[in-house]
């Protein structure tokens, strides 16, 4: 089992990424702070380059990479946010980005992973059918395969957004990420607990794709057969390596419904004046809806991303 990152090592990713990616801004909002009983704190990595969270993990595997191994290009498969990030990435090296994607990424995705120079192949939606292609084209090319969470290098580079976070305002009571592979939240909570061991992290899924909600009530990985959401970056399952620190480190995981995620990715249109895509609304959901435990703290809430298809935002009447 890939062992989570230790927190030298994300300290190492942030020096390592420090010329690659954005400082990302902290925003705040009185009404919602007046609506969820706690003061917050929203980290904006949907202004981050690539337009998503990812590009740390990205940048922090793809410059670690050796050169001789680095040569032969990297391969992943991804929704959207990954692909997007580590074609930006191995641009930056001026090698190959190979990404398999589900033919249901959307179109604005994929279009973002292309624009970024991926060689992108599309197939089925399943995660047998995402291994089986990058197997291949790991046969054909050599590729050194990026994995999108279960990877040290990934998970010490999504780390440094709490690091930052930290910097930015040092005296939060929680970090708040939602939960898809488990990678973000495996790396923030290595990093915040190396800052303070105190600092409670929270997590957030939704309701069709509650497989950390589950494995953390098993006690074992609890996969969801069919996950289904309109949080397409988040119906990965969770590694061993992502649950380890999900069962030791995280105090609490709410889940959310899709009216509920639809209306907190508005919510934040109206309040912070910015677009998230649905997969950030999720945590900001499970704050509005009460499904954690928040009140009187001062929660820190990272927004992942905001690659959205503005042809298609979810609340638009036909």
């Amino acid at each position: 089992m890939i062992a989570a990152p230790s927190f030298a090592a994300i300290q190492a990713a942030r020096e390592r990424i420090a010329g690659s990616i954005r400082r990302t801004p902290v925003l705040s909002s009185d009404f919602l702070d007046q609506e969820v009983g706690a003061k917050l704190f929203f980290k904006c990595e949907n202004l981050q380059v690539s337009g998503a969270f990812k590009a740390r993990g990205a940048f922090s595997a793809v410059l670690n990479l050796p050169a001789a191994l680095a040569a032969r290009g990297v391969v992943t498969h991804s929704s959207g946010n990954h692909g997007a990030a580590l074609a930006l990435a191995a641009r930056s090296r001026g090698i190959a980005a190979y990404v398999v994607a589900p033919r249901t990424t959307p179109a604005s995705k994929q279009q973002n992973m292309r624009r970024y120079g991926a060689q992108l192949q599309l197939c089925e939606p399943t995660l047998a059918a995402r291994q089986a292609a990058a197997d291949e084209i790991i046969a054909a090319t050599g590729a050194t395969l990026i994995h999108p969470f279960d990877n040290a290098d990934v998970m010490a580079g999504q780390g440094t957004v709490a690091l930052e976070l930290l910097e930015q305002v040092p005296d939060l009571d929680a970090i708040l990420c939602p939960i898809g592979g488990g990678g973000l939240i495996s790396g923030a909570a290595v990093a915040a607990h190396g800052v303070n061991a105190g600092i409670r992290i929270l997590g957030a899924e939704p309701a069709g794709a509650d497989d950390a909600w589950r494995s953390r009530s098993a006690g074992v990985i609890t996969p969801v057969a069919q996950p289904a959401s309109l949080a397409d970056g988040l119906l990965a399952t969770i590694a061993a390596s992502t649950f380890e620190v999900i069962r030791t480190q995280v105090q609490a995981v709410g889940t959310v419904s899709e009216a509920q995620l639809v209306a907190a990715m508005r919510r934040v249109w109206e309040e912070l004046k910015i677009i998230i895509e649905a997969s950030s609304a999720v945590p900001v959901a499970a704050l509005l809806n009460g499904s954690l435990p928040v009140a009187g703290l001062r929660v820190g809430v990272v927004l992942t991303g905001g690659n959205v298809d503005l042809q298609r935002l979810p609340w638009k009447q036909d």
